[in-house]
């Protein structure tokens, strides 16, 4: 089984740009946004994906994900059959120690949220945090992609605004 662990934070400011090595453009959809399981097709510049992922253990930081390759023009048609709530976001790499951490800077319904993403091997292993490191939110479901493609990022301002 192939698991997943990663942790998630916000970001105090926009540091991380000059010292990124490389940023590609994402789009994805959800065939499946299901709590106990998540389908996602995602389209990385001219690479596409077929994503299955489980649900998250109590900490957040670690599920089931499932990953293949697959043809550009499939995922094209499979985005068009996708939920409601298309994600769309400039992705970002920063190489830090023995870490890549991935910044997602979100577009349209979900412009101004940055989250930063760092794969790890285990739970409990240690990495270099970086200065624009805010927040962890790992844990905090409305962080997930799925659910911003449900309730997107300009829905939150709305309700704190009142």
């Amino acid at each position: 089984m192939n698991i997943e662990i990663e942790r998630k934070f916000l970001l105090k400011n926009n540091d991380f740009k000059k010292i990124c090595y490389d940023k590609k453009h994402i789009t994805q959809g959800y065939l499946n946004s299901n709590k106990k399981r998540v389908v996602r097709v995602r389209i990385i510049d001219d690479l596409a994906f077929l994503t299955i992922k489980g649900v998250s253990d109590a900490s957040g930081t670690t599920r089931f994900e499932w990953e293949k390759e697959i043809d550009l023009k499939d995922a094209k048609e499979l985005i068009i059959l996708c939920e409601n709530g298309i994600i769309e976001k400039n992705r970002f790499y920063h190489k830090l120690g023995n870490h890549i951490i991935e910044i997602d800077e979100f577009l349209g319904k979900n412009k101004g949220l940055v989250i930063a993403e760092i794969e790890l091997k285990n739970k409990n292993e240690t990495f270099l945090k970086p200065n624009y490191l805010g927040i962890e939110i790992t844990n905090d479901k409305k962080y997930y992609n799925s659910s911003l493609s449900l309730n997107p990022f300009k829905n939150w301002q709305k309700k704190t605004s009142n």
